[in-house]
Protein backbone atom coordinates (compact mmCIF):
# COMPACT_ATOMS: atom_id res chain seq x y z
CA UNK A 1 0.00 0.00 0.00
CA UNK A 2 0.90 3.35 -0.94
CA UNK A 3 1.84 6.62 1.48
CA UNK A 4 0.55 9.47 0.98
CA UNK A 5 1.34 12.67 2.40
CA UNK A 6 -1.31 15.25 3.09
CA UNK A 7 -1.17 19.06 4.59
CA UNK A 8 -4.26 20.98 5.96
CA UNK A 9 -4.29 24.29 3.88
CA UNK A 10 -6.21 25.70 7.13
CA UNK A 11 -3.48 25.46 9.58
CA UNK A 12 -0.20 23.77 7.52
CA UNK A 13 -0.53 20.53 9.76
CA UNK A 14 0.99 17.76 7.59
CA UNK A 15 0.44 13.97 8.13
CA UNK A 16 1.35 10.65 6.54
CA UNK A 17 -1.30 8.31 6.07
CA UNK A 18 -1.01 4.66 4.81
CA UNK A 19 -3.69 3.83 2.42
CA UNK A 20 -5.70 1.81 -0.65
CA UNK A 21 -5.15 3.18 -4.05
CA UNK A 22 -8.86 3.08 -4.33
CA UNK A 23 -9.48 4.49 -0.77
CA UNK A 24 -10.69 8.13 -1.12
CA UNK A 25 -8.67 10.84 0.04
CA UNK A 26 -8.65 12.23 3.62
CA UNK A 27 -10.64 15.70 3.92
CA UNK A 28 -10.31 15.95 7.25
CA UNK A 29 -7.65 17.55 9.47
CA UNK A 30 -6.90 15.63 12.78
CA UNK A 31 -5.37 18.79 14.27
CA UNK A 32 -8.14 21.70 13.45
CA UNK A 33 -11.21 19.80 12.18
CA UNK A 34 -11.65 21.43 9.29
CA UNK A 35 -12.16 20.08 5.68
CA UNK A 36 -9.07 21.49 3.88
CA UNK A 37 -6.62 18.77 3.62
CA UNK A 38 -4.59 18.46 0.06
CA UNK A 39 -2.56 15.64 -0.97
CA UNK A 40 1.12 16.10 -1.45
CA UNK A 41 3.03 15.39 -4.49
CA UNK A 42 6.38 13.31 -3.30
CA UNK A 43 8.98 11.21 -4.45
CA UNK A 44 7.76 7.20 -5.15
CA UNK A 45 10.16 5.19 -3.29
CA UNK A 46 10.30 2.00 -4.83
CA UNK A 47 13.02 0.38 -6.94
CA UNK A 48 13.20 -1.77 -9.98
CA UNK A 49 14.93 -5.22 -10.10
CA UNK A 50 15.62 -7.95 -12.41
CA UNK A 51 16.27 -8.25 -16.04
CA UNK A 52 15.93 -5.42 -18.34
CA UNK A 53 17.36 -1.79 -18.30
CA UNK A 54 18.02 -2.03 -14.67
CA UNK A 55 19.02 -5.51 -14.17
CA UNK A 56 22.69 -4.13 -12.89
CA UNK A 57 22.21 -1.18 -11.35
CA UNK A 58 22.17 -2.70 -7.97
CA UNK A 59 25.14 -5.62 -8.50
CA UNK A 60 28.47 -5.46 -7.39
CA UNK A 61 32.02 -6.84 -8.71
CA UNK A 62 31.89 -9.02 -11.38
CA UNK A 63 28.11 -9.27 -11.71
CA UNK A 64 28.03 -5.74 -12.63
CA UNK A 65 30.45 -6.38 -15.55
CA UNK A 66 27.19 -8.65 -17.38
CA UNK A 67 26.37 -5.39 -18.84
CA UNK A 68 29.77 -5.06 -20.82
CA UNK A 69 29.61 -8.39 -21.93
CA UNK A 70 29.90 -8.98 -25.74
CA UNK A 71 28.08 -12.64 -24.51
CA UNK A 72 25.99 -12.88 -28.43
CA UNK A 73 29.93 -13.11 -29.44
CA UNK A 74 30.80 -16.27 -27.32
CA UNK A 75 31.42 -14.05 -24.25
CA UNK A 76 34.44 -13.08 -22.65
CA UNK A 77 36.93 -15.41 -21.04
CA UNK A 78 35.76 -16.38 -17.43
CA UNK A 79 32.61 -14.35 -17.91
CA UNK A 80 29.14 -16.37 -16.65
CA UNK A 81 27.39 -15.17 -19.17
CA UNK A 82 29.35 -16.87 -21.55
CA UNK A 83 29.03 -20.49 -19.51
CA UNK A 84 32.97 -20.94 -18.66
Amino acid sequence: MPMYQYECTHCGHQLAKLQKMSDAPLVDCPACSQAALKKLLSAPGFRLKGGGWYETDFKTGTKKNLASCDSEQGGCKGCPAAGE
